[in-house]
């Protein structure tokens, strides 16, 4: 009987033997797939989006918020404080600690149930990364064998490294430096004893001990890790003592907020698909953004807009009235500030760079810059006064009588009054006599699309963003030379190689420095005494230009100082007017003076006057100072004008047209590239 009893006891410790190394083999087979995910680990690590100065403006991240940290990095506090909670003899043991297992067994067996797993840090490493905390014999020898084969294959170190770089600390911060930073607003280095302490008692409750919620207990939970480090002799009681009383300052803001979401938004366009997946590629993207004045440009537009709703009686809750503003440093094309909209969480659509708007009179400049270069001076006479376009429309022939938007002329007018004034007559006026094609491939140089064939170039009838607005003024703010506004200066990956890297690019070279101070001073008096007057800011000198287009549907102001260009847009999505009376002048003029105003609170030495090039001269002509140059010199004489191709123009015009563009749904162009001027009588 007994004989029987041990025969069938040896056969069944036999059968179970023989399961178990079944069991072990058929899992070891099963886990080679699984071990490599944390063999080469791979994280998703949130990329971390910089201003100029490497101030932060977001993280972007897809569904994990990680910031990666290396083990070389981390103080040597934390790594201690981790090890004596978690696995006192993590550096002694291969993965797997009998003597733990053992203990949980018991406490399991007494129990009744699985109430401790005896893990090791590489079981819990594992247990995030690949396992699930299901508690079943299947799944703890699955986690044992990986933890073999993990600790065969990798250092002691490289396992901490990925363990505090995988797990969960709560506040949706995953991996110690994300924690670090957001919980304390420090980098790891700078961590004190209690700071790491209440680190690494987090994951084992992150939401209960989130510091940020429940400080009281993440301290107790911190200083029974103190008392463990205490007891095993690894800290001093002295030591114990002073982290013990330690009560650190814990941030409740989260590391997500996003200081400039036009900016963040413009940066992820820009390179989707250019470096894989950005929100998960650990970069970190320099843009060219001083966040001072991307504040200083939120609340600009905000300013502006609420003098709009003010004067145009609207509400704040349901108005479409918006603007944008970019301002972009001159010599470099760095865009220093980019708002794409009066409310990015009513509406996250960028006007500044996905917006195409007629830039009416602001356009002009480049027709006078034209005229200025082919040896026009700004004392130029030009002609102020109405002429008769003739044209057809579907086989019928009809009339275009173009008029100023104030409805008279004066005759006659020298070519700085002329733009101080933003006349459209002497505008069309010198298009005619200079000839549409000789200024279509003139402006050909700017790199903007559709310009048009026919008299409507006078008054600016083509579709621009802001941004294009601000490449296309460098050719006065930057002396002639067309710089493209640059957004990121680099991109830096995660093992600290930069990747990407931009300079200044020159499109063109429009016009020399000293044909574009011509335009500078007469834009500078357009300031001072003409359309732009509410854009004067004291202290500091100021050129720059209006633009309003048909029916008050858009309002600009394109100006610049000594180093910054600066480009403002009011109107409505829906192309509606903005109200009677919204001129650039008035509605975008007052943004652009806001800007500047706290530009030199902030940076007092920015330079505040133009420099005057080698080359222009000043004169006398009719009793009054005037510049000119050897391409534009004095007396008051054009130079002969050779002669221009005439014909019919045909294109359609709003018949109540008296602003400083061309309806926009109206025009339709039909001119080949022999129609030049069109037909006066």
């Amino acid at each position: 009987m007994i004989n029987s009893i041990i025969k069938g006891s040896i056969l069944i410790i036999s059968l179970f033997a023989v399961a178990l190394i079944a069991a072990f083999v058929y899992a070891y087979e099963e886990v080679k797939l699984d071990a490599d995910k944390l063999i080469n680990y791979k994280p998703e690590v949130s990329s971390v989006i910089l201003d100029r100065n490497g101030k932060k403006l977001a993280y972007v991240f897809k569904n994990k918020h990680r910031l990666y940290a290396r083990y070389e990095d981390m103080p040597g506090y934390l790594i201690e404080s981790l090890i004596a909670i978690e696995d006192t003899r993590f550096f002694e043991h291969n993965g797997v600690n009998i003597d733990a297992i053992i203990r949980a067994i018991v406490k399991d067996i007494k129990a009744g149930s699985f109430v401790e797993g005896g893990s090791t840090l590489t079981q819990q490493l594992i247990k995030n990364k690949i396992l699930t905390n299901e508690k079943k014999l299947s799944r703890k020898l699955k986690e044992a064998i990986l933890a073999l084969k993990i600790e065969n294959e990798l250092t002691k170190e490289e396992i901490l490294e990925r363990y505090l770089n995988e797990i969960f600390f709560g506040n949706g911060y995953y991996g110690i430096r994300t924690a670090t930073e957001g919980f304390f607003h420090k980098e790891m280095k700078d961590l004190t004893l209690k700071e790491c302490a209440i680190l690494v008692g987090l994951p084992n409750a992150p939401s209960s001990l989130n510091p940020a919620k429940h400080y009281k207990r993440s301290l107790v939970r911190a200083n029974s890790v103190l008392f463990r480090l205490k007891s095993i002799g690894w800290i001093t009681k002295d030591e114990y003592l002073k982290a013990v009383k330690e009560m650190p300052k814990v941030y409740k803001t989260t590391l997500t907020q996003n200081r400039a979401p036009y900016i963040i938004d413009e940066v992820l366009r820009r390179f989707k698909g250019k470096l894989g997946d950005i929100r998960t590629g650990g970069y970190s993207i320099y843009t060219t953004i001083d966040i001072k004045q991307q504040d200083i440009g939120k609340r600009a537009i905000k300013f502006a807009h609420d003098r709009a709703m003010k004067k145009f009686r609207e509400n704040s809750k349901t108005t479409t009235i918006n603007g944008a503003l970019v301002s972009v440093e001159a010599k470099s094309g760095d865009i220093l500030a980019l708002v794409g909209g009066v409310d990015y969480k009513r509406s996250a659509y960028n006007r500044a760079t996905q917006s195409t708007r007629q830039p009416g009179s602001s356009f002009k400049p480049f027709i006078y810059q034209t005229a200025i270069d082919m040896g026009y001076n700004p004392a130029t006479e030009l002609t102020d006064l109405a002429r008769t376009f003739q044209y057809y429309s579907n086989g019928r022939r009809k009339i275009w009588s173009p008029k100023n938007s104030h409805g008279g002329f004066k005759g006659f007018l020298k070519l700085r009054e002329a733009l101080v004034i933003s006349s459209n007559l002497a505008t069309i006026n010198l298009v005619h006599d200079l000839g549409v094609n000789t200024i279509r491939n003139r402006l050909a140089l700017l790199d903007v699309p559709h310009i048009p064939r026919d008299m409507s170039i006078s008054l600016g009838n083509l579709g621009l963003s802001p941004l294009k607005m601000a490449q296309i003024y460098s050719v006065f703010a930057n002396y002639g030379h067309m710089i493209e506004p640059r957004l990121v200066s680099k991109i830096i990956s995660k093992d600290g190689t930069v990747i990407y890297e931009t300079t200044p690019k020159e499109i063109a070279n429009f016009t020399t420095p000293e044909q574009a101070y011509l335009m500078t001073s007469i834009l500078k008096d357009v300031v001072k005494r003409g359309t732009g007057r509410r854009a004067q800011v004291k202290g500091i000198e100021v050129a720059g230009k209006t633009g309003t287009t048909n029916k008050n549907i858009d309002a600009w102001f394109c100006g610049y100082s000594p180093t910054i260009e600066t480009i403002v847009w009011f109107g409505r999505d829906n192309n509606k007017r903005i109200g009677f009376g919204a001129t650039g002048g008035k509605t975008a003029g007052p943004a652009f003076a806001y800007y500047y105003r706290e530009l030199l609170k902030i940076y007092p030495d920015i330079k505040k006057t133009f420099d005057k090039p080698e080359g222009v001269f000043e004169g006398v002509i009719d009793g009054k100072k005037e510049f000119y140059t050897k391409d534009s010199p004095l007396p008051n004489q054009a130079p002969k004008k050779e002669e221009f191709d005439t014909g019919e123009v045909d294109y359609d015009v709003d018949p109540d047209y008296e602003g400083t563009a061309l309806h926009p749904k109206v025009i339709k162009h039909k001119l080949s590239a022999a129609d030049d001027s069109g037909t006066l009588f």
